[in-house]
């Protein structure tokens, strides 16, 4: 009897060993490096499928023009893979020309004091150049998940205001030192053009901001809320 249970022991232990290498073999994780500060940056290979985890961040590009302007909730966005998606170790995701489909949720309009518009959208689906769909939940990658326009572009616009109230101002300051004394024409300038870009400044600062726009081809980064699973074929 002790015998016997000994041989049997012998041979599970050997098909174990046998295959222990075939499990390793079957799943593996590997790594995307598409942002640097994505929460997460695994994926699991498995034999039939490949999971690209919930907290990675992908990239997708704009393939429409957008304005916030003329969007509401409920409207479908489109957009598309830039390039091929690999893992840092060589493994294809995402083939270059997938495309992907987002859902605006929500667009908060510019306010005043220079509050730039808000756009709240959730991409939905993943379709590939095969016509295969596989449903995804990700949201912008930004501190809010919200698309808006940076800095520079508010910059843009309290300058263009300046500058339009500073030119006004000059003239209007010309005009009136020239009607009393054409030599005082310098002060009237000096005078218009600080009245002018004050007044420019103060109107930019304080009135509503930009509305969110996107060019075709556009590039907007995407954090995974749940894991997004890849069939091998």
């Amino acid at each position: 009897m002790i015998k016997k249970l000994l041989s049997s022991f012998f041979v599970f232990s050997i098909l174990t060993l046998n295959t222990l290498p075939i499990m390793a073999e079957t799943c593996k994780v590997e790594h995307l490096d598409v942002h640097k500060d994505a929460p997460c940056n695994l994926v699991t290979i498995k034999t039939d499928s490949k999971v690209v985890e919930q907290g990675n961040v992908l990239l997708f590009n704009f393939d429409e023009k957008y304005f916030s302007k003329c969007q509401k909730a409920g409207t479908i966005v489109h957009f598309v893979v830039p390039e091929a998606l690999y893992t840092r170790e060589g493994t294809l995701l995402l083939p270059c020309g997938t495309k992907v489909v987002a859902e605006v949720i929500g667009v908060e309009n510019p306010k005043w004091f220079n509050k730039n518009a808000r756009v709240s959208l959730i991409f939905r689906q993943i379709v590939l150049p095969d016509n295969t769909c596989i449903d995804i939940k990700a949201r912008p990658f930004t501190k809010d998940y919200k698309l808006k326009e940076g800095p520079w572009t508010t910059f843009g616009k309290v300058a263009v205001s300046t500058l339009t109230l500073g030119i006004i101002g000059t003239g209007a300051g010309v005009g009136f030192a020239f009607i009393p004394s054409p030599a005082k024409i310098g002060v009237g300038i000096g005078a218009g053009v600080a009245v002018g870009a004050g007044v420019g400044f103060l109107v930019g600062v304080i009135t509503p901001g930009c509305h969110y726009k996107a060019k075709k081809g556009e590039a907007v980064y995407a954090l995974l809320m749940d894991d997004m699973t890849l069939c091998n074929k």
